[in-house]
């Protein structure tokens, strides 16, 4: 995906190696609203590197992925061949992805609503839902605290990227709500809970490098950064594993029963 000068397909590598999935446990929560069962006919747009899709794949839904990027893909494909699963893969935008409408049970985009033209988005999620059908869409974000490496992360990517906004987060997004209800989406919920994800230091190095505010510098400056940030985990951070918190969030809703032009 490439957007605002942002090219994640550049970090695939380190994206698919080191950018945490979502955990297990989502999945079990989006059971309880009916997402995800065996058989459901699922749409992931924005897959980047398949993890939402794949969790779905591994639960028996028939899953299509969408991303803009043959090389996040890719990265996908090879995820899928480990786990033993088959996706079917688009190279298509979210907003237009040329996939025949009202076939889908559920669609889902995780970690990438933002980027998204929204108004465009919802009606693309609209025209390709079958009536009545499930749009979620979920947020695996790490959280900034006092004195914890987010934050000290976070500062760190600022001297390089001053352009980068995404830092201070808190990991919910209850302003994409209106703009759902506004186009008619309803029996809107949402659900969030916290989690510590363990990583290496080497690990969150290569976490790091896959995040939007990296994947934006040119290759000398993201070079340095990594000299920096490897400087400052050793410095400050000395444990051999990381526990950096976490909050899932998701929005779960309907679609019309009745699709309207």
């Amino acid at each position: 995906m490439t957007v605002s000068g942002t090219n994640f397909g550049k970090a695939a590598d380190d994206y698919g190696a080191f950018r945490a999935g979502f955990p297990d446990s989502i999945f079990d929560r989006l059971a309880e609203f009916n997402v995800g069962l065996p058989e459901q006919a699922l749409i992931d747009l924005g897959t980047g590197t398949g993890t939402l899709a794949r969790g779905f794949a591994l639960r028996g839904c028939n899953v299509i992925g969408v991303d803009p990027d043959p090389r996040m893909i890719e990265q996908a494909k090879k995820l899928d061949r480990r786990s033993k699963v088959r996706i079917r893969y688009m190279e298509a935008k979210a907003e237009s992805t040329g996939i025949d409408g009202e076939g889908a049970d559920v669609v889902t985009a995780g970690q990438c609503w933002h980027w998204f033209d929204r108004p465009r988005a919802i009606r693309e999620v609209i025209r390709l839902l079958k009536p009545g059908g499930q749009l979620v869409i979920a947020y695996f974000d790490w959280l900034p605290l006092a004195g914890n490496v987010v934050e000290a992360t976070e500062a760190l990517i600022k001297q390089y990227n001053a352009d980068w906004h995404f830092d201070g987060g808190f990991g919910m997004y209850p302003q994409w709500l209106p703009g759902l209800s506004e186009a008619g989406i309803h029996s809107i919920q949402t659900f969030s809970y916290d989690m510590a994800v363990p990583y290496t230091p080497e690990a969150w190095r290569g976490r790091i490098r896959a995040s939007a505010g990296v994947a934006a510098l040119d290759e000398d400056a993201a070079r340095k950064f990594d000299a920096d940030h490897t400087e400052l985990l050793s410095a400050r951070f000395p444990p051999s594993v990381l526990d950096v918190p976490h909050r899932v969030f998701a929005i779960v809703a309907r679609t019309p029963k009745v699709q309207t032009e």
